[in-house]
Formats: C-alpha cells, structure tokens, sequence
C-alpha cells in the first residue's frame, strides 16, 4: 500500500470516525468542581438567612403550602389576579399571588414556522402542566420569623401602573401588618431584560436583617434534544469562565438537608450571573456590577423542582430606614446580537457565551460572526452559507493549491506506480522503497494532500454547531422547498420529491434514513465527482471503501440540517473547480466527466444485451 493511499484512507477514515465520536459518545466537558466550597449565606455576627425554596417558603420556616392541583395553563392563569406584560417582543402577565414572574411568550417566535397563531412560551404557572416561573424576594435572617416577609401565598396589591410595557414600570407592594412594607418594582426593556428593584421600609423600632434572592424554578425534567452535542440546564458565568449542569445530573447531586435539596455546590462570587437554558431560549438572573451574590444549582426531590438561585448579601434595615436592591432578570431568545449588546453596554460578563458555541469556539465564534456580515449584505441565510463557503475557500487556497499540485503529480505517476506494484507483487518492503525513490525522484510529499482534509474537521464541525445551536438559523428560509436551514431537506427520494402522492416518512420512520433529499444527493454526487480528480488507490479493498464513501456520507449526513449540507454541496463544488484547473495547468487532465458518460454507456450496453 502506497504512502499516499495510507495517508488519503487515514485522513477518510478519521473523518468519518471523528464525526460520530463527536455527535454520539464525547459529551462536553463536566463542570469543574472545586475542592472546597464557600458558605452557603454571607455569614452576619447574629445569625444567618433561612434558604429560600423555589414554593415561596424556606427550609427552616414552616412546611411549604399544600399544593393546588395540576391545571391547563390557561385555567392556572385565571387562578389568581394577573397584570398584563405587552411589549414589541413579549406578551404575558406577573401574578399578584407571590409577585411570581409565570407568564410569558415571545411574540417575534412561532412554535411552527409561518404560524402566527401559536408564538413561543417561555414561562408558566407553578400549577399548570409545565411549571417554569421566577420568585424574588427576601429570606428572614437574625432570628426574624418568615411570616414577616412575603411567600408563595403574599397577595400583592398594585401601587403604580395597571400594565407592564417598555415605557411604564410597575409597583406592587405588600405590608405585612407589623411595621415592614415591601415594594418591588418591575421595568422592561424594549428586548428581553427586566429589572427587579426591592424595598422595604422598616417602620418598626427595632433593626431586621433579611435577605434578597431570586429564583428560577422548572418543575419535573423538561423535554430537551437529548444530544451530546448540546448543553441544555442550568449554565452560569464565574471566575471568568462559563459552567454547565445538564438537568439529568442535577439529580445525581449530594443531598444537603440544609437546602433540603440536591446541590452541586454554592460559590459566593462577585460578578456573574445564573441561569436555565434551552437550545434557543433562556432565562437568567444577574446582579448588578459589583455585586457579591452565592450561585446555587439545586434540584428539590420532593416536589421534583429544578432550580438556579442567585442569594445577595443578608441587609440589616435599621428601624425607621429603607433598604433597596436592583437585580436583572434576561428571559427571552438567545440572540446573538442581543445578548451581545447586554454584555458590552451593561458589563454582564460572558453573556454571549451563553450560546453553546463548542470547544471549537475559537472557530465557532468567528464562523458566526463572518455569516452574519454575509447575512447582513446578501439578505438570505441559504445564499449566506455559499458565500461563507467562497471565503474559507479562499482562506485556504494557497494551503489546497499546494495540495493539488501534489495530487496532479501522484496522477501523473500512477502508470508507474501500477508497474512498481506488479513488479514488486507480494515484495512489500520493497514495493514501499521503491515507491520512496519515485517520489522522492519525482519531488513529491504524499502527505500534502491529506492537509486540507484535517482542516475541514474542525470547520465542520463549527459550522454545524453555528447551524445547530444559534437562533438565527431557525426557520431561516433558503428558496423553493427549503424553509429552514435548521431543519433537514423536507424533499425525499422516495416520494420522487413530490411527484409521488404520498408524503415522505417521518423521522420517527425506520426508513428516515433512507428518505434523502436533492440536497443529500447533489452533496452525494459531488463528492463522487471531487473524489474522480483524486489518485486512484491501486489495492482493490481501498479502491471499493473510496467508491463507496460519497454514498455512505450522503445517506450519514442527508438527515442533517439542510444550512449544512448545502455547505457541503458548495464547499465540493469548488473544490471540484479549483482542483480541476489546478490539474489542468500541471498537465493532468482528468476525464471525470468522459467517466460519468462511459458508466452510462456500459449500463445502456447491458441493458440492450438483455
């Protein structure tokens, strides 16, 4: 077997193999664990907070309230005075019972593409079929008793505003009858970013100590993709670095009868911020900058309740004096642009590393940034794609000339290097030595060629995960039958894409895989064709793996999204271009296409013979 041959069956074989160590069995990286955890409350000279619970109670308060059956969303709506959130990109309601935050839907997303009826809902009511709600409040610290500060069944009165928009906050207040009067104020920006400010007033003589929190809750597992390739729960920002939790081990946690829960540790930090994420939506607690606060991810096994808690410093409240403390809450779309422009303008370090970009980040990133200036210019995704595709190209033109000098030298030798093979037979040692003279005779590097092979790997891999994970891609139309480019090619080879009356199977189909689309096969196809321009292997077991490799990826890769494969249509047909002129200016003139047609004439021959 020749250098190059070894080097070209290698580089596929890695290929292929490194594409399905990648998507089915490396997940990322766990979280990293430190040694020795900080204290779960700011320790105070008289005691310290009780640990609020995501039911509006704390652990060392009395039990949580009984709880209300499960309800349809729409009927645990209407369980509890409600007011109205409307802005240009959100629409729900804030519950008066608990102050809870329970209702929200983006108004700018559809759960099915163009289907304006249905938009996408972030959060619900604690007793509806998919509880995922925020509680803020205040723990009672130095001995004050929890019915002094407001709980799960607090019905808040509203002080000012009767509607939650862009341009009027709202207040709502409680007093609790002996002394404290609580106002929490809400405001939302034009995007996704709420602002929380807290206060109390102590009318009381004597000082209270308490403390502020804010908590996401998700009650039961939610529905995720379920893929290595994603990272879908709890995730925050710390010590400069980005940490993940996926929600199926959160369970798995140490019990801590003090939280009366699961936790995986709790870190008092300065700066950062804690959150749930899903594949395209998320929601997050931040302080402001500056502020201290204790991250906590807990799950609560009794009441199945996964939650991420943001605990700020225990206050003492002098009698006769307030206290006040602002918090930011981002529920909505992770937009990459947004999420951005919250990380520059507000300081809210690593926010826009709250997209999974991979551990190809470094290319990840970039890859996204490039396609949407692309994006920016031409206007449509599809197209966008193909002009990325130009421009690594070009990148790596001088890398991928180099490469295809030498393969149009390793054509030129392939009649010698039959005659060494048949010369040699069975003689491998000195098959292998002679076929070093030629090239060394011949001033070829078999090597060369597997280069831009390696470097395609990675930027793959990028641009999948960009195609995967970023809310741009969603429901991104290209032309014709391809509407979104995060979705796989809707056409299918067995329905003759349309002509047949009956639809395709569906992913859930054994058949899945074998219902391509023209996509699938054009990728399919071009490979076949890149793969022509190539030195032919001369054992036959390489020579039958290399005939078959444009067939096998297409089916492996047909069910991918459509944003990728056409990628990969474009990414070989110019390479086909570019190695085809390369071969060409070096004397090489591959008949690929004088191939094609001599394959139909055999198969019209037969044909006729029978």
């Amino acid at each position: 077997m020749d250098d190059n041959n070894k080097n070209l069956l290698l580089a596929t074989g890695l290929s292929f193999l490194v594409i399905f160590v990648w998507f089915i069995l490396f997940p990322p990286a766990d979280p990293v664990i430190q040694p020795e955890a900080t204290e779960t409350t700011f320790t105070q000279v008289d005691g310290v907070a009780s640990v609020p619970q995501a039911d509006g109670t704390f652990v060392t308060a009395a039990p949580a309230e009984a709880v209300t059956p499960q309800a349809t969303r729409e009927n645990a709506l209407a369980q509890t005075d409600r007011v109205e959130i409307k802005t240009a990109r959100v629409a729900g309601s804030i519950s008066l019972l608990g102050g809870r935050i329970d209702d929200l839907h983006l108004t700018d997303y559809n759960v099915i593409q163009n289907i304006d009826t249905d938009k996408v809902t972030l959060l619900s009511p604690a007793n509806s079929a998919t509880p995922y709600y925020t509680v803020h409040g205040w723990a009672p610290a130095g001995g004050l008793d929890a019915s002094a500060v407001p709980g799960a069944t607090t019905v808040w009165k509203i002080e000012r505003g009767n509607i939650l928009t862009a341009e009027t906050p709202l207040t709502i207040m409680w007093d609790n009858g002996a002394g404290l009067v609580f106002h929490r104020t809400i405001a939302v920006d034009g995007n996704y970013m709420f602002s929380i400010t807290q206060r109390v007033e102590n009318t009381t003589g004597a000082s209270v100590r308490m403390q502020p929190y804010g908590i996401i809750a998700r009650k039961g597992e939610p529905d995720t993709f379920g893929m290595y390739l994603l990272h879908e729960g709890v995730v925050r920002a710390q010590d400069g670095e980005i940490q993940e939790i996926d929600y199926d081990d959160m369970p798995d946690e140490t019990f801590d009868p003090a939280e009366g829960g699961n936790i995986d540790r709790i870190d008092v930090v300065e700066g950062g911020w804690i959150g749930m994420t899903d594949k395209y939506w998320m929601t997050t607690l931040i302080p402001l900058p500056g502020q201290s606060f204790a991250s906590v991810s807990k799950y609560t096994p009794g009441n199945d309740t996964y939650q991420a808690d943001m605990r700020l410093p225990v206050m003492e409240i002098s009698g006769g004096q307030d206290a006040e403390i602002t918090t930011l809450l981002f529920a909505g779309a992770k937009e990459v642009s947004t999420i951005r422009a919250y990380q520059e303008e507000m300081g809210i370090e690593k926010f826009v590393d709250s997209v999974d970009w991979g551990i190809f980040f470094f290319i990840t990133k970039p890859i996204f940034s490039l396609l949407s200036l692309i994006h920016g210019w031409i206007g449509n995704m599809g197209l966008s794609i193909i002009g990325l595709t130009l421009v690594i190209k070009t990148l790596l033109a001088p890398l991928a000339y180099k490469s295809y000098v030498s393969m149009a030298k390793m054509k030129k030798l392939q009649p010698e290097m039959a005659a060494l093979k048949e010369r040699t037979g069975d003689d491998k040692q000195a098959m292998q030595k002679e076929m070093m003279e030629l090239y060394k005779k011949n001033k070829v590097n078999p090597a060369s060629g597997c280069l831009p092979i390696f470097l395609q790997i990675p930027i793959f891999f990028s641009l999948y995960k960009v195609l995967f994970v970023t809310i741009e891609m969603r429901h991104a139309p290209f032309f014709g039958w391809i509407q979104d480019l995060s979705a796989p090619d809707p056409s299918s080879i067995l329905n003759l894409f349309g002509l047949l009356p009956f639809a395709a199977p569906g992913p859930e189909s054994f058949l899945a895989i074998l219902s391509i689309g023209v996509f699938p096969i054009l990728m399919g196809i071009t490979m076949w064709m890149q793969q022509k321009l190539n030195p032919a292997p001369t054992d036959k077991t390489q020579a039958m793996i290399f005939a078959w490799m444009p067939w096998v990826f297409m089916f492996m890769l047909g069910r991918f999204a459509s944003g990728l494969v056409i990628y990969w249509v474009a990414n070989n047909t110019i390479t086909f271009t570019q190695q085809y002129l390369i071969m060409r200016s070096q004397g090489v003139r591959p008949d690929v296409f004088g191939n094609i047609m001599s394959g139909f004439r055999k198969i019209r021959e037969k044909d006729t013979k029978e």
